[in-house]
């Protein structure tokens, strides 16, 4: 089994950058594709990233297009979200969820992801 830590998060001000960590132990996250969700007070959980497996395919929710960057290094059994930019919009909790995926892509939606991290908190606020 897959367990995913989260760790990075914290309190910004709009316009200032944070880089979430998701380190995984357990297994190796070579075969796993990698994904970002958030979910904020009153929200639904939202797809927020997703990077293959291969590291080929990158996925982001249009909100954070130009302002997020995925990234793995496989040698550190980690996954990375860079956050630049901060808008208030973006505070929420967020997780990392892993799934053992050879696709060129990656899954479809968070119903696909079997292993989730506990969370961690962004908050951006003046």
């Amino acid at each position: 089994q897959v367990q995913l830590v989260e760790s990075g998060g914290g309190l910004v001000q709009p316009g200032g950058s944070l880089r979430l960590s998701c380190v995984a132990s357990g297994v190796t996250l070579d075969n796993y594709a990698v994904g970002w969700f958030r979910q904020a007070p009153g929200k639904e959980r939202e797809g927020v990233s997703c990077i293959s497996s291969s590291d080929s395919y990158k996925y982001y929710v249009d909100s954070v297009k130009g302002r997020f960057t995925i990234s793995r290094d496989n040698a550190k059994n980690a996954v990375y979200l860079q956050m630049n930019n901060l808008k208030p919009e973006d505070a929420a909790v967020y997780y990392c969820a892993a799934e053992r995926w050879w696709g060129r892509t990656c899954p479809g939606g968070e119903s696909d992801f079997d292993s989730w991290g506990q969370g961690t908190q962004v908050t951006v606020s003046s």
